[in-house]
Parts: C-alpha cells; structure tokens; sequence
C-alpha cells in the first residue's frame, strides 16, 4: 500500500467527485486557444482545444472516465508482483557527461521521470523538473546532476499539473537562480505556479499553438495527450495537461508528457512531420485496466512510436518515483525483449550513456 501513496493521495479527490457527479454524463464541448498564439496550419477541420460547459478541459478522443470504486478496487486488491518489487535490487542509474555541457553542442540529458536537460541551437532547456523530494514523491534513483552544475535555463517546459510533472520546491528554487527563464506550457497553467516564480514570463498555450519566442531559431508547439489535471480537491481539469514537439532545421523532438493511448499520437506526427526523437513514457502502467487511461504501456508505446514514424524511441517515466504496481525497471525490460518491433531505434540512455542529439 505504501508504493501507492502518491497516486492514492492524488486522485481520491477526482475520483471522490466523480463518484457523486456522474462519469457518464455526456458534456457539451466548446473550443478555445491562446489568441497571442499562432495555431499551426495544416489541421483539418482543427477548432482549438476542447472545454466542457463548465470550462474543464477535455481529451480529443477518449473522456477520462472513472469511479471511487475503481480507485478503492486498486488500492485494496492484491498485486500480483508485490513479491518480485519488494525483491527488486536494480536501481535507474543515468551518468551525465559534464564536459558535454560546457560546450556549444547540442544535447539531451535525461534527469529521470520526465526531466530533460537540454541544449538546442545554443539555448538550454528543462522539461517537467522535479528535482527535490516532496511530501509525495521521493527518488528511487540518484540525481545525475548536482543542483548547483546545473547550466542556466532559457526556458523551463511543463506538460501538466501533476505533482511528479510540476513541483514547487525545484519551480521556486529554479525560478530563484534563472531571474531570465521563460516558462513555456498549456493553458491555466500560469495560475497553478506564478505564486512559485520570481516574475518570469509564462507562456501559455493550447494544443497544436507555437509559443511566440522572439529570436528562437526553433519552433516549439504544444500538442495533445490524453491524460487529465488536478492538484487540489477543486481544480478537476481547469489546467490544459499536452506534450511538446520542438523541431530545428536539422532534427525534430517529441515529448510525450503524460499520455493513454489513441489516434492523438498519429495526428502529431501528420500535423508536425515525423519525428526524429521521441521520448515516451512507458512506466506506472499497471494494473493496465486501471492506468490506461492516463498511462501509456511499453507495448503500446511501441505502437505508437510506429504510428508516427520516429526514428529514435527514448524511453522515460520509469525507474524515479515508485507510482504503480510493476517493478521499477520492468517497462525496460518489456521494451528490450520487444524491440524488434521497433520500426526505428532504441536509445538505452538509461544504460549509462547520454543522448547528444545529432551525434
């Protein structure tokens, strides 16, 4: 029980006014975006992002539907690999190449979880950071970097709300020693963290919208997932949860953020091109009846890698935080023995060596 306590803490509220407010309940949708925002071209019949009556965003193709029942038949039921997690001695261990950001090359560095390190076209992003161990989620695997070799941040990209996305601690210490760092996410996130930051600009947008970067010679679109936002008992979806998909004159990047299955994944690619990398969660999938809605499997995520036609398939959101029912480094090992269905390349980073994009 105690592998759940974030994701139990988390969700007993959404699932608490679900339970009462009736999950089946057919919304009528309406469509916004950010106004100061470019939307790309080439969508069809593209409306914007979708709100129900009661402005709470919503996924393109599949409705978040759950109960309280669903949440209690998880927490109360046996896991079949309680015995093989508790047995489990591998621990995630990424080795970061320090010499690689002291130069003008570009790189990828994973942090662990959804936490990239990178630098594109001389700028250094962030993604997703959750540096600091909180109330609710606690590393199960070293920090590869030291707070204090961390390079200074153009730009800090958050997908979503959820607290192994977006935490406070690291968003107010960040904030702090980065006065220039522009914040880059999906709508209503500014009043989710604005409190945590030192009056930086935050920039937010809607799915398929390119943030407006004066003097970024790379695009930067925000683009959907299927998932769901909440961080308190009153907040349900209020804040716009997508992925990324940053592309230069050389090579395209794709960031999942948190995400289910669906035709969303597809849509991307033929909206914004195939990509060239793509960093996909695979873990806290299991139990698969209940996570895959939020979720996204190893095997799934193999078919979607597929469907947008990748080229380079980096696994993440596995082996940090303890938040689900598999073994640590599971989703790993499904992807290793299932990787000749890979219609492209696996990058093992989590095997100790860094991604230098283009390299």
């Amino acid at each position: 029980m105690k592998s759940k306590k974030y994701l139990f803490l988390t969700l007993i509220p959404i699932f608490t006014l679900f339970y009462f407010n009736n999950p089946e309940k057919e919304h009528k949708m309406t469509f916004i975006s950010n106004p100061e925002l470019n939307t790309i071209s080439g969508l069809n019949n593209w409306k914007g992002t979708p709100i129900d009556e009661k402005g709470n965003f919503q996924n393109l193709y599949q409705p978040f539907k759950s109960s309280f029942g669903d949440l209690l038949k998880w927490q109360t039921s046996k896991n079949p690999q309680k015995k093989e997690k508790k047995n489990e001695t591998r621990r995630l261990s990424v080795k970061v190449d320090n010499d690689a950001l002291q130069g003008d090359a570009d790189y990828l560095i994973w942090l662990g979880h959804a936490t990239y390190l990178m630098q594109i076209n001389g700028k250094v992003l962030l993604t997703d950071p959750v540096l600091i161990d909180n109330l609710f989620l606690k590393r199960e695997s070293k920090l590869p970097i030291s707070l204090d070799n961390l390079p200074a941040l153009d730009y800090i990209l958050l997908s979503h709300s959820h607290r192994d996305h977006c935490d406070e601690k690291t968003l107010e210490y960040l904030s702090e020693i980065n006065p220039g760092v522009t914040f880059l996410t999906g709508l209503g996130m500014k009043d989710v963290i604005i409190s945590w930051t030192k009056g930086q600009m935050i920039q937010e947008a809607g799915w398929y919208q390119q943030f407006d970067i004066p003097g970024l010679d790379f695009e930067i679109t925000y683009v959907p997932s299927r998932h769901w936002s909440r961080r308190g008992l009153f907040d349900e979806n209020v804040s716009l949860w997508g992925g990324f998909y940053l592309k230069t004159n050389q090579q395209s990047i794709y960031l999942m953020g948190d995400s289910g299955s669906g035709p969303h994944f597809k849509d991307i690619s033929t909206a914004l091109g195939e990509p060239d990398y793509c960093l996909m969660g695979v873990g806290a999938y299991k139990p698969e009846w209940f996570m895959n809605q939020a979720h996204i499997s190893p095997l799934d995520a193999i078919d979607a890698f597929n469907e947008m036609g990748g080229r380079y398939f980096i696994p993440m959101h596995f082996g940090t935080f303890d938040l689900s029912d598999e073994p640590r480094m599971e989703p790993l090992d499904v992807l290793i023995e299932h990787e000749s269905k890979l219609e492209g390349e696996l990058l093992r980073v989590v095997l100790g060596k860094n991604l230098l994009v283009g390299k």
